[in-house]
């Protein structure tokens, strides 16, 4: 518990004994008043304070109000035990919501517990523990087996075993050598390493982590919204339900006493704490379990979004793909030898970071000079045109190439095909193939075990390669040959197609998709560990990149709405019954306890359970 909560379980404590001996007591009139009054007040007296502070301000039906107007009339009845007794128990209630949300927010810091405490700055030679923020980039740090990674950075000496599960929630370490990266939020296992920091701490990857889950409670679920506009108007209603109850009847048929007090009953077993408290700790604790599975969702809004996936849009190449592209076959054109192939083609892509260019100059396995190569242009979704040697040279698709007059020979095997030409000479192709991620067939099948109605491809590689990469996947579509600008365009006839009701999900590589990302219902990224790219423009981040996490997301999203929605009929139906027993005058102060205090327990601790993701969906 906090230091706040503790002195609050004091306070019950003591007011618990006062008002055990205030019912001892052998008291009557106002001498049983008087002793009553203290137990009231040792545990109420803040709620009493807070209705008068709300009603200052003018924010009057609230709960506080609810309970003190029900308190202050059962205390001028006469109803002493009563009224200290309701209030006692509110006050237990009120501490166990607390204690509540308070374990939900610790569960997921420790599920997120990625924060580095200190960084060991290397300066002249010396070691110096500092506070992140301290640290700048192109500092070096030394991570010691064992310490969390405090900054993003490039490692420059040491090898190591990096465990993960913070960001990605698998157990399964990485291994990282020198001249890879490294990501803060991740626990270094077995050797010293000195990194290079790339990144301020205010815009590495633990902190734009941190404040996309901390921030997650500001973009509410319709439920949530629901929720907030419903207690807004039931309040108020309520209160003049209440009102009615008390003086219309008695008009009729008189005893104006007990009418009231039915009336006070009423208006104890009408607080909303149940529905105000446990619907937003239900998308609280399901974006928590998500994050623990390394899913991040960005809001209670995605989450409601997930649970209601009618299509799901897949690009190719770093989402269904491993993404790491390998030469398989060089095919030079008479004249020209498979080594001036390579050669030219990895001197033009050789500042590009596209996977495609990787495998170019891995291919090549020359050492490349930059001095070769100027005013070199990426086209977007084609290629990239530069001078080698003071030659011009494109690199690039087929559509590169017939932009520019060129005549490219034919390929009938799958793959992409990376053309090249030199001062408007075709010099021949460079296949290169893509291999499925081992779960890409698992996700597509789960997620039309889960209802998904369409599944699609969206890609720009040709069509012969995008049919033998989805061969195994058994996609409802798949379109090839795509720009950036042509996939909004199909996301755009898919939303127009899609079930009523239903949501359209894009799951792209965050870096080149963002405006697809953006323009889907729901905008999922494989995160890369943590690529800005990603962070920034998807709804949904799947931080170990793998696509069966996307099934998992819209499990937890439908457990988490199912939670919600049983809390809001178990507490409507109960109090509706209550409140029914109250206009009848069959219930009492005590089963209006219940009604609130205990609807609220029950539904807390259901709602507690979306924190909990079932270890066989992990």
């Amino acid at each position: 518990m906090s230091k706040k909560q503790k002195k609050m379980l004091a306070r019950i404590l003591a007011g618990g004994a006062l008002f055990l001996a205030a019912e001892l007591a052998p008291l009557e009139g106002v001498a049983r008043l008087l002793v009553f009054l203290i137990p009231y007040f040792v545990v109420g007296w803040d709620v009493l304070w807070r209705a008068v502070r709300n009603i200052a301000r003018g924010q009057v039906f609230d709960e506080n109000f609810l309970m003190a107007l029900a308190t202050v009339g059962a205390l001028a009845l006469g109803q002493y035990d009563e009224a200290s007794g309701v209030m006692l128990f509110y006050q237990v209630g009120e501490l166990f919501q607390s204690y509540a949300v308070g374990r939900s927010r610790q569960s997921i810091a420790a599920l997120m517990d990625i924060r580095p405490d200190s960084a060991n700055l290397e300066r002249d030679g010396e070691i110096e523990e500092v506070d992140p923020d301290e640290v700048a980039v192109g500092d070096v740090i030394v991570i010691r087996p064992g310490e969390k990674i405090p900054l993003d950075g490039h490692i420059l000496e040491g090898s190591s075993t990096v465990d993960t599960a913070a960001l990605t929630g698998e157990s399964m370490p990485r291994t990282v050598i020198p001249g890879g990266e490294v990501i803060s939020g991740c626990v270094n296992l077995t050797g010293l390493l000195r990194v290079r920091v790339s990144r301020e701490f205010s815009d590495s990857t633990v902190s734009r982590i941190l404040d996309l889950v901390e921030n997650s409670s500001e973009k509410k679920a319709r439920t949530e919204a629901f929720i907030t506009r419903f207690a807004r108007w039931y309040t108020p209603a309520v209160v003049i339900a209440a009102a009615a109850l008390a003086f219309i009847p008695p008009l009729f048929v008189g005893d104006f006493r007990g009418w009231i007090t039915s009336a006070l009953t009423f208006l104890v077993i009408s607080c909303p704490c149940a529905l105000v408290i446990s619907i937003p700790l239900s998308f609280f604790g399901g974006i928590g379990g998500a994050s623990r599975c390394g899913i991040l969702v960005k809001g209670g809004n995605y989450l409601e979004a997930l649970a209601k996936l009618d299509t799901v849009v897949f690009d190719k190449t770093g989402t269904l793909t491993r993404g790491t592209f390998e030469v398989v076959q060089a095919e030079p054109q008479p004249g020209t030898s498979r080594e001036d192939l390579l050669l030219t083609a990895a001197l033009a892509e050789q500042y590009s970071n596209h996977p495609i260019s990787q495998s170019l100059r891995r291919a090549c396995g020359e050492e490349l000079t930059a001095e070769r190569v100027h005013d070199v242009e990426e086209i977007a979704g084609r290629g990239v045109r530069a001078l080698v040697d003071g030659q011009k040279v494109l690199v690039g698709n087929a559509r590169l190439l017939e932009e520019h007059d060129l005549r490219v020979p034919g390929c009938s095997e799958p793959g992409t095909l990376v053309y090249v030409a030199r001062n408007n000479t075709c010099l021949g192709y460079i296949r290169i193939a893509d291999q499925l991620k081992p779960t890409a067939a698992e996700a597509i099948g789960r997620l039309k075990q889960l209802g998904v109605r369409r599944t699609v491809m969206l890609t720009g590689d040709s069509e012969a390669a995008a049919r033998a990469a989805a061969a195994p996947l058994a996609l409802d579509e798949i379109h090839a040959g795509l720009l950036p600008a042509d996939k909004v365009q199909y996301v755009e006839k898919l939303l127009e197609t899609k079930n009523p009701g239903g949501q359209l999900a894009f799951v792209g590589d965050g870096v080149n998709d963002a405006p697809v990302l953006s323009r889907a219902d729901v905008g999922v990224a494989m995160g890369a560990l943590g690529s800005d790219a990603a962070i920034e423009a998807a709804d949904v981040v799947l931080m170990d990149d793998d696509p069966a996490k996307i099934a998992l997301a819209v499990e937890i999203a439908r457990r988490t709405l199912r939670i919600a929605r049983q809390n809001i009929v178990f507490a409507l139906g109960v109090k509706g019954f209550f409140l029914l027993m109250g206009v009848l005058r069959l219930a009492t102060m005590w089963g209006a306890v219940f009604a609130d205090v205990g609807v609220a327990v029950i539904a807390i601790l259901n709602a507690m359970r979306a924190l909990k993701v079932p270890q066989k969906d992990v």
